[in-house]
């Protein structure tokens, strides 16, 4: 059982247009957010997880995502079940589906 949400594409861009406070993380590699990326969305690549994992807030939303939605689900996963994090959420899908779905200027790759 999960004990983190899955948010769709959608839900997360109807928090960011009502603007709810949330974090948006980005866990690609630099080189994948060179190529597409969210405006607005923080890199914080999974490979260097040992250089930010400590200085995450546990008093926002955090909403994880990368290309497809595997890597947030793990991070996500992590953060919920091994270091109690309340209100994590992986957004299903990725970038890919955030460029199908919602923004189709973002380049699919």
């Amino acid at each position: 059982m999960a004990n983190y949400r899955n948010l769709t594409t959608d839900e997360v861009q109807a928090k960011r247009i009502r603007g709810d406070a949330f974090r948006l993380i980005d866990v690609r590699e630099v080189e994948e957010h060179g190529i597409a990326h969210i405006e607005g969305a923080e890199l914080l690549p999974l490979s260097q997880a040992g250089q930010w994992i400590n200085t995450l807030p546990r008093d926002i939303e955090l909403v994880f995502f990368c290309h497809h939605g595997m890597r947030s689900q793990h991070i996500a996963s992590f953060l919920a079940s091994q270091r109690g994090y309340p209100n994590i959420a992986n957004m299903t899908g990725g970038i890919e589906e955030w460029s199908l779905r919602i923004d189709p200027t973002i380049p699919r790759y």
